[in-house]
């Protein structure tokens, strides 16, 4: 079959015009301002597996209790409401549902574990840390509560509950020498400080997971700390510069690091 007349004029005219736009163009090159190569590109480099022959793992890796969730045994939560109920009767009801127990998700040192039981008679001496603080970790539009406890060594631990059907349910435990807790949208980020690597920090942050129904230590970074200027000896502080001297070195990231998130500050839960 031929082709129709009107196509093939129609074709012809495409062809010219093109013919007329590329030789406008190309004629621009050499003008300034105009259209310059940017030099060879750079290959693209995949990720690259490293010894693809090693054995497979058998053993099973350490517990660290990660993921670990448990009802505190005793106390109820009205209306899915942590904000009504009491902080430090939640840590003593955990602290009598484990006596014994100081490693794991629950371990405490023994005499923090005194301390909290003798919290309503000797409150000066309580370890549990004023105020809580109150958060919708999970997404589903209930706060969940969140509790420090102080104990020797200069350990904290950090602990997150979360309402469910009238229970509650314990969603995070952890342990560590803190320099910080904070709070950036729905992720709990603890700062620590760094055994073997002078001028660093350790943060980890800790995220709900939906799947494992427990927060998660989903990013550990380490992050470079940046020190704060020196006062001088005879200088004076103003009241504008006190919060400045009592907080924390400014953490900086690594190269080679992802940034974090932003802290939450005031936009913590309320106490």
């Amino acid at each position: 079959m031929s082709p129709s007349p009107h196509r093939t004029a129609g074709a012809s005219l495409l062809t010219a015009a093109a013919a007329a736009v590329l030789s406008v163009a190309l004629s621009g090159c050499g003008d300034a301002g105009g259209i310059e190569s940017a030099g060879p590109t750079q290959p693209a480099a995949g990720p690259v597996r490293l010894w693809p022959d090693l054995p497979p793992v058998t053993s099973p890796p350490y517990d660290f209790g990660e993921g670990e969730t448990e009802r505190v045994p005793g106390v109820s939560v009205p209306d899915d409401d942590v904000r009504r109920i009491d902080p430090v009767a939640v840590v003593q009801a955990e602290v009598r549902s484990h006596p014994e127990r100081y490693s794991g998700a629950d371990g405490l040192y023994e005499e923090t574990a005194l301390q909290i039981a003798e919290c309503t008679e000797k409150p000066d001496s309580c370890p549990v840390l004023e105020p809580a603080y109150y958060r919708d970790l999970t997404g589903d539009g209930k706060e969940e509560l969140i509790v420090g406890i102080t104990m020797p060594e200069q350990q904290t631990v950090v602990r997150c509950y979360m309402p469910q059907d009238g229970a509650l349910i314990r969603i995070m435990s952890t342990s560590d020498q803190l320099v910080s807790v904070e709070l950036a949208e729905r992720d709990v980020i603890l700062r620590s400080v760094s055994a073997g690597i002078p001028g660093y920090e350790y943060r980890t942050h800790w995220s709900w997971d939906d799947r494992q129904q427990a927060m998660l230590s989903t990013r550990d970074e380490i992050v470079r700390v940046k020190p704060s200027a020196p006062t001088p000896p005879d200088a004076t502080p103003s009241p504008d510069d006190t919060a400045g001297l009592a907080g924390s070195p400014t953490p900086e990231t690594a190269p080679g690091t992802a940034p974090g998130a932003s802290p939450g500050g005031g936009a913590a839960g309320t106490p």
